[in-house]
């Protein structure tokens, strides 16, 4: 069974950064690519180990807040 998942990806210090915030896995790579397939390849592995519960579809969305 195929599931989508939320990669988040930044550059930090001198590589991509690749996260999955409903997992919790992170990963990198010198390229963004290269990151999502290394965050890939780990969210796979840990949901072989620790399977996610079923849960109903989450809303990704942003909001601005004031700051001084």
């Amino acid at each position: 069974m195929t599931k989508t998942f939320t990669a988040i990806v930044y550059w930090e210090e001198d590589v991509y950064v690749a996260e999955c915030p409903e997992v919790g896995t992170v990963s990198q790579g010198d390229t963004i690519e290269e990151a999502l397939a290394n965050l890939k390849e780990a969210t796979e592995l840990y949901l072989e180990e620790f399977p996610l519960p079923k849960t109903s579809p989450r809303l990704l969305t942003t909001f601005e807040v004031l700051s001084a």
